[in-house]
This record gives C-alpha cells, structure tokens and sequence, in this order.
C-alpha cells in the first residue's frame, strides 16, 4: 500500500538545572556584580570561564584571578538569522574570545552588524544584560571597541545582592523546534495507530517482525516491505520501577516503564505498565493494551495510555530471553 509519508513540526525542550559548585558559583555571583574571574591552572595558564579541575593535573583549582571587560576575537562564524533564545535577534557572529588577562577562550555572541566588521583580531568589550542575575547571560553580548552604540542604554546599576543568597543553581531552558518527516513505513505505522491497529513489517530474509517497522531489516539489511498486523497484547521483557519524582512528571510515582514484546514481534518497544502495583510487575507477564477513549487517537502511541496485566500465566523465560 502506498502512504503519503507524514510531516510535523517538533518542538523538543527542557529546563537543564544544575549546581553550580565553588568555582562556577563564585563565577556567576560575580558576574552578577559585573566582575568576571579565571582561575589559574598549574601551568600558569588562567581559564575562563574557570574550571574545577586542573585539564593537565585533573587537581582541583582554587586561584581565582580577575580579567578584564575587553578582549580578542580568535575565531568567529556568523549567524544571519537568529533562532528564539539566542543573545540577539538581530543577525550576530559566535566568536571565541579572549578576555584580557585570560588565556582561554570564551564562546559568546558578538553584535558586530554585518559579517564584513567582524574579524580574527577584533578587539571587543562586554555589554552587559539589562538585568544582572547571576548566569553567563549576564553577559548579554560583546560589541567591537570604539563602535558606535549611541542608542543603547547606559550601563544598569549593579543588582543588589541579598545577604545570604548568592546564586547556587543555574537553569538554563533548552529547545530544538525542527520539521520531522516519517519515513513511508513509519508513516503507515502512525496511521494504522490512528486506526487502533499496530503494524509492523516482516524481514522477508530472516523474517523477523519488526515494530515500529524499519525501512529493511538491521539483520539482513534487505528491505522490510511485508505488512504484519499485531496484536495489542504482549509480555514484559525488562522494566523499571520510577520512584524518583521530576519536573513534569504526568504519573505520581512509583509506577513502571517496560518494553512490552507484542505477540508476533520480534523487538520490544517501550511503555507504561499499570494496572497493578508497581512491585507485582515482573519478567515475563502478559499484558493488553488499554487504549484511550476512540475519539482522543491521532497518529501516535500516545494512544495506548499504558497496558495492563491479563491474569494469563507468565510466558516462561526462554521465550524471550534473546529479546532482552
């Protein structure tokens, strides 16, 4: 059967939050205050922005040194259109720059113009955020020395630091949007979800189903061009049990993640498994997809809201041990 392959926008994100240490701390409190420190390694050279440990001794670093506010362009590439949370909306170049007083480049954004003012040599100089809050975006970009920037506002007066609360976490939020388009098998599988059916393909070699279906078989490598029609119904290979709550967690733990074998299939794929207690679930226990309200599906998994145990006799463990 010939399907149209599907296409849709994808928009992947997260908020990635980490601790920043002594060393990163001092740097982004400093940063704060418009200061901006290295640290010394054991050859002399000063990192910035400072590392924990020493890249030649892997000792951990503790000289913290200041550097200053302008710097050297080593190398640069120019990003003509902008994408959403990058330092300007106006074309800008990455470059590497070295701060005076440093010895190590640091990545950020230049407001240079045009690709023809910006160079390897350029001497440029920080310009700070409206809002200083203890990140590297306190560093809102760099501008060439000497260029005229009459219609930025003056520098923003210091934020006051409260006694006790130096900025320990960073969260930076992270975000890739791009068009995915599904190979015609994909596309054929999604659809036939949309149907309330789950469709795979057959290695006319080895004759392996596959589920989701590939375009040939990793085994043979021949193309898997046999439609197979599956059953919602399968056995947990391996599993595990979430007890650790995060950010954006949809199902209060503790709760399980398997790989559920459908029968006829010959790869697991992973979903939920619910229905019972998280620790009655096991290796080898029968269960059927249960599928949410006909009038929710689209072309994804997400219609099957988890599966669930049968009661059926576990399946033993020689019949999926090579599918672990």
């Amino acid at each position: 059967m010939t399907t149209t392959p599907l296409s849709a926008p994808l928009d992947v994100g997260f908020d990635y939050t980490r601790s920043l240490g002594q060393v990163l701390g001092r740097f982004v409190n400093g940063l704060r205050e418009r200061r901006i420190e290295g640290i010394r390694g054991s050859d002399g050279r000063v990192h910035v922005p400072p590392v924990e440990y020493d890249p030649v001794t892997a000792a951990p670093l503790t000289e913290f040194v200041p550097v200053g506010e302008e710097g050297t362009v080593l190398s640069w590439s120019w990003q003509p259109s902008p994408l959403d949370s990058q330092p300007l909306t106006r074309p800008f170049a990455w470059a590497l720059v070295k701060l005076d007083g440093a010895d190590t480049p640091m990545l950020h954004a230049v407001d240079a113009g045009s690709p023809d003012k910006i160079h390897t040599g350029l001497r440029v100089r920080v310009r700070w955020a409206d809002e200083l809050v203890g990140h590297i975006r306190d560093i809102a970009y760099f501008v060439p020395v000497g260029a005229e920037d009459g219609e930025a506002p003056p520098p923003p007066p210091v934020a006051k630091r409260e006694e006790g609360a130096p900025v320990s976490i960073m969260m930076t939020p992270v975000h890739l949007h791009y068009q995915h388009s599904a190979s015609p098998e994909e596309s054929r599988y999604l659809q036939g979800l949309a149907e309330g059916r789950l469709i795979g393909q057959r290695c006319p070699a080895c004759e392996k189903v596959y589920i989701p279906p590939r375009g040939s078989c990793p085994t043979d490598g021949v193309p898997t061009s046999e439609e197979v029609e599956l059953p919602d119904t399968g056995i947990v290979t391996t599993f595990c049990i979430v007890n650790v709550p995060f950010l954006g967690q949809r199902i209060k733990p503790p709760y399980v993640a398997a790989y559920i074998l459908l029968d006829g299939a010959d790869i697991p794929f992973l979903h939920l498994v619910l229905g019972c207690e998280a620790s009655e679930v096991r290796m080898g226990m029968r269960v059927r997809a249960a599928w949410k309200p006909r009038e929710e599906w689209w072309t994804s998994l997400e219609n099957i809201s988890h599966f669930e145990p049968t009661g059926e006799e576990d399946a033993p463990y020689e019949s999926f041990a090579h599918h672990l």
